[in-house]
């Protein structure tokens, strides 16, 4: 089993919408038993990248969810309109969709690349650093939070 990576990485698209991946989420794309990918956005703010087994998982979630059923039903809707089934090519990069592109606003900016729960998550420059505002007013209270709950 190939661990996916930690820590984040930058990346920027290119004129054709091509995404070169940092190395380690190449070797931990290539380790994977299927080589198809999908990429999308679940929030209409962050861009994902899943393993094509991690999605099937998820499509299966949304189907045999009963708590919200139009929670579902909407968050499938976004994933679908924004998304796409994709392959990283030989050199390492993945086209994203235009329309993900441009709902988004990943073109003509930095990105951030960061890996949690099986996928790779995308941020823009501007949500990145929204992101971290964020979390320099409230890391330590965080911490403290779960350190009282046992983390090490």
């Amino acid at each position: 089993m190939v661990e996916i990576p930690r820590g984040r990485y930058p990346g920027r698209l290119d004129d054709k919408g091509r995404l070169k991946l940092a190395v380690p989420f190449q070797k931990f794309l290539s380790g994977l038993p299927e080589k198809t990918l999908f990429c999308t956005s679940l929030d209409r703010r962050t861009a994902v990248i899943y393993p094509i087994s991690v999605w099937r998982d998820n499509e299966k979630f949304f189907e045999s969810f009963h708590n919200d059923p139009r929670a579902a039903k909407l968050t499938m809707f976004t994933a679908q309109d924004l998304g796409s089934e994709i392959e990283m090519d030989g050199q390492g990069r993945i086209t994203l969709n235009p329309d993900l592109r441009r709902e988004l606003g990943l073109e003509n900016t930095g990105l951030h690349m960061y890996s949690e729960k099986g996928h790779i998550t995308i941020l823009t420059d501007a949500l990145y650093q929204e992101r971290r505002l964020q979390s320099q007013r409230e890391a330590e209270a965080a911490l403290d939070i779960l350190e009282r709950a046992g983390m090490k």
